[in-house]
């Protein structure tokens, strides 16, 4: 069958990387899917589409039968690292690796080879309030103590990264907002209290339905650093309902509270690390080109 990337997939990763980088890879898709089909000698069922923001997936049946879902990602989006943390965490709150075949090779196309769950539940599909509840009980389980010589980034380098491009963003009316964030982020480092194993892109849209766990977390950014840091992506969750409500900033705030308190993570760091965190991923929405998202993001983020 054809390996065709889903639209979602080539937007983002051209937003993410640049064009140049992600059509680069893009145009070799569907030889490295082939690939990694071949290399274990899978049945394809289907692409899923509108899939994911960093890589393929595709539903494929192992040999014997067993379904199994097939992850295909450029090397610039860190697969290798991806099942590192995976491997790690062993199927424990997280989607279970099933082999370790391509190991170190993904830049080839070997991909990682997943258990497989239903796609298209998420805790999205939930009432708040219970996505909220189960989503505090998956990530919990994932904040564990990196493995001896790992080779993921910290908290400090990869917000450093985004620091600097929100630095460079000039949009009108953001400079109080960046200003705050970082001045954020400069105080949460200056005395950071853990270093744990982290998800590193956790929300709801992260975490699907599963048949050995009621919910699995999938597609970790994986890096080292404190569980706020964690928490904060999940806080604005629905962040468009946020908005739309009268209520909003009195619900926004709660929540970070409540998170906070229910993991038993310092409300004041939470808080901090969500205001980076909304207004990094604002100001990229807006350099993207994607207005809308851009201006909830910061809204969301005046609230805190």
């Amino acid at each position: 069958m054809g390996f065709e990337p889903p639209q979602r997939l080539v937007r983002a990763l051209g937003e993410t990387y640049g064009d140049a980088a992600a059509d680069a890879w893009l145009s070799r898709l569907p030889e490295l899917a082939r690939q990694a089909v071949g290399l274990r000698n899978l049945d394809v069922e289907r692409v899923v589409a509108p899939g994911g923001r960093s890589s393929l997936v595709a539903l494929v049946r192992l040999p014997d039968g067993t379904p199994a879902a097939l992850k295909v990602a450029p090397p610039f989006a860190a697969p290798d690292l991806e099942r590192a943390a995976l491997a790690h965490w062993n199927g424990w709150g997280t989607v279970r690796l099933l082999d370790t075949a391509g190991a170190g090779a993904d830049a080839a196309g070997a991909g990682l080879l997943l258990e497989r769950l239903h796609t298209e539940v998420s805790l999205r599909s939930l009432p708040e309030a219970k996505a909220l509840l189960e989503a505090a009980g998956t990530v919990r389980r994932l904040w564990v103590a990196p493995p001896e010589g790992h080779g993921f980034e910290s908290v400090a380098a990869r917000t450093a990264r985004q620091a600097g491009a929100m630095r460079a963003v000039r949009e009108t009316g953001t400079a109080a907002l960046v200003s705050a964030a970082l001045d954020a982020r400069d105080e949460l480092l200056a005395d950071s209290p853990e270093e744990l194993l982290l998800h590193g892109n956790f929300r709801q849209g992260k975490v699907l339905a599963g048949d050995r766990a009621p919910w699995l977390a999938v597609g970790p950014e994986p890096l080292v650093g404190e569980r706020a840091y964690d928490l904060a992506r999940l806080v604005r969750d629905r962040v468009e309902d946020l908005v739309a409500a009268a209520s909003g900033p009195t619900s926004g705030r709660r929540r970070v509270n409540k998170l906070a308190d229910s993991l038993d993570v310092d409300r004041e760091r939470l808080r901090g690390w969500t205001l980076f965190r909304a207004v990094e991923s604002g100001t990229r929405a807006l350099a993207a080109g994607r207005r809308q998202d851009g201006e909830l993001l910061l809204e969301f983020a005046g609230w805190l």
